[in-house]
């Protein structure tokens, strides 16, 4: 099917959105637990962990988190923290002091102060009206207080971004004049909906029916998601295993003998892998296995890889090659890995 569907549905009781483009899955977003990232909470401080650096933080109905950022803290003293992250089995979500609430159009970030337009938006007279936009919404707020316009305002109805910016600013400096009381959930995280509307491209059509999931195929992708190899081009495949430590990722040639095999199936690999990651949920050190490969060809992979990393939202440091060479990088871990939230609902 050509053309872009958002697919919303439900999956043991848990909501998913799914964006289908030209037939393929190319983006998802799943409902997970209150403590997930984007939630903005009121916590009490710990006292510092020696050797660990950092502390934990109590939350609302006895759960904790876990704040790397420490200078300056006081044990018992009230902290306003966003969830930065997914937790790992066995440990506390990730916090952040740094809050950012986040809408389609604008970001707005406490402690952050600066009004600041999107670098792909590069036309100067569109970027100067933005600028003119972005002062009027922040006339009068406290000095503290910054304010982001996404790329996405270059095409947007300027009403629509000063409306939206002004409720995050609102809704902001509610949040931060509400320190003090026990611990608290202040900002609910966002929900498969909201991120759809908020970070994806506005689709062709939407389709919330209650078949719309198979209709669609998002449950045949998720099927394919749920399996180690992945095919790829010319009879090549990889194969994508987490374990405990790391994300092994092991690139095969196929039947393909041919003294270019190794590369082909390397660019496929490379052109896939960002994709798949995502889609997967998985994240931390991933390790690749792009099997034979030239030296003078391994330039060819790594720039593939950096250009399908580019445009990720999660944040990705491509380490390079090892002396046995293997490729390394690591992925920030953004949501529950896939496998893990059909095992915990029951799904597929």
């Amino acid at each position: 099917m050509k053309g872009s569907t958002l697919v919303l549905g439900q999956i043991g009781g848990r909501e998913i959105a799914a964006l289908m483009v030209d037939g393929q899955l190319d983006e998802l977003a799943l409902e997970l637990p209150t403590l997930s990232p984007g939630a903005i909470l009121r916590g009490h401080a710990g006292r510092q962990m020696k050797g660990q650096g950092g502390l934990f933080v109590t939350l609302p109905d006895g759960q904790r988190g876990f704040l790397r950022q420490t200078r300056g803290i006081a044990p018992g003293q009230p902290l306003l923290v966003q969830v930065s992250g997914v937790a790992e089995p066995g440990k506390a979500p990730p916090l952040s002091l740094k809050l950012a609430l986040r809408g389609r159009h604008a970001v707005l970030t406490p402690g952050a102060p600066g009004l600041n337009i999107s670098r792909a938006i590069r036309e100067p007279e569109t970027r100067t009206q933005l600028e003119e936009l972005a002062a009027q919404v922040m006339a009068g707020a406290d000095a503290e207080l910054g304010l982001i316009l996404r790329s996405v305002c270059a095409e947007a109805d300027p009403d629509a971004v000063a409306q939206e910016a002004a409720e995050l600013r609102a809704l902001a400096e509610a949040i931060a004049a509400d320190l003090q009381g026990a611990p608290e959930l202040l900002l609910d995280p966002p929900g498969p909906r909201d991120i759809a509307w908020r970070d994806w491209p506005l689709p062709d059509q939407t389709d919330d029916a209650p078949d719309a999931l198979d209709r669609h195929g998002v449950m045949a992708a998720l099927d394919s998601l749920l399996r180690a190899e992945v095919p790829l081009p010319g009879g090549a495949s990889m194969v994508i295993e987490p374990t405990r430590a790391l994300v092994a990722v092991d690139v095969n040639t196929g039947n393909d003998n041919g003294p270019a095999a190794g590369l082909k199936a390397g660019i496929a690999a490379a052109r896939e892998l960002p994709r798949q990651l995502r889609l997967r949920g998985l994240g931390g050190q991933v390790v690749v296995d792009f099997g034979p490969c030239p030296k003078k060809d391994r330039h060819v992979v790594e720039q593939l890889l950096r250009k399908g990393f580019r445009g990720e939202g999660a944040e990705t440091v491509l380490a390079g090659w090892t002396t046995l060479g293997n490729f390394e990088l690591q992925r920030r871990r953004d949501r529950l890995p896939l496998a893990d939230w059909m095992q915990a609902g029951g799904g597929a």
